[in-house]
């Protein structure tokens, strides 16, 4: 079978594309946590996403210090790109400057707008996730099956 890995660049520019992230962190004794994130992403930076620091995610966030996001193409061939890394900052989150800018790149400036308008983009005490990845598994099955 061909080789279905990506190249670091595929993979990175996979990433920043926009697709919705799932998200594991882990619970104690219980299974990971896993969840939809929107993300931001530009290649050879940092991963970085915006939770209510009061939601479930937002607790076992600032208990742990690794996590792993995955995204994946929906149709074949299909792809997916995971990366595991420290977290290497949480801080406070800007409307403006994080929640809105996700919005806008999930949702469109206009509906994005809306979304904010509407009380769409958590609380007050949202928190920015910012996580450098270090670890990736990649794969692209259209390298070993062609694409449709």
């Amino acid at each position: 079978m061909a080789d279905t890995r990506m190249t670091r660049g595929e993979r990175e520019q996979f990433l920043a594309d926009v697709r919705v992230g799932v998200l594991s962190l882990s619970d104690g004794g219980r299974g990971p946590l896993t969840v939809p994130v929107w993300y931001g992403y530009e290649p050879g930076g940092e991963l970085w996403f915006v939770t209510d620091r009061d939601s479930r995610k937002g607790k076992l966030l600032l208990l742990v210090d690794r996590l792993s996001v995955c995204v994946q193409t929906e149709t074949p061939p299909y792809k997916y790109v995971s990366v595991e890394g420290r977290i290497a900052a949480i801080e406070r989150a800007d409307r403006e400057r994080h929640t809105r800018v996700l919005a806008h790149r999930y949702l469109g400036k206009q509906l994005g707008d809306r979304y904010i308008e509407a009380g769409g983009s958590g609380s007050d005490e949202s928190i920015l996730v910012r996580v450098r990845p270090e670890r990736w598994l990649s794969v692209d099955y259209g390298k070993a099956f062609g694409s449709e």
